[in-house]
């Protein structure tokens, strides 16, 4: 993981960007999220402030999800 980089820097993510990797963004209420670089980012609607910071991360592993149960009869 790199340091936490001010928000102000968001639009430099594109020199930043490695394969494998995403960036972590935080708000002030230290609500994160993970995402490529994406200048006009979009931030999910229950945010309440602002991003403040953000970090290249390793991207998370991915994982199976479990079968569906079948219909009780």
């Amino acid at each position: 993981m790199s340091d936490w980089i001010d928000f102000d820097r968001w639009t430099e993510c594109s020199q930043l960007q490695r394969p494998g990797y995403v960036f972590e963004i935080r708000n002030a209420e230290g609500q994160s999220l993970f995402t490529a670089c994406d200048v006009a980012l979009k931030l999910p609607s229950g945010w309440t402030s602002a991003p403040v910071r953000f970090r290249l991360v390793e991207a998370p592993k991915p994982r199976h999800s479990t079968p569906i149960p079948k219909p009780q009869s």
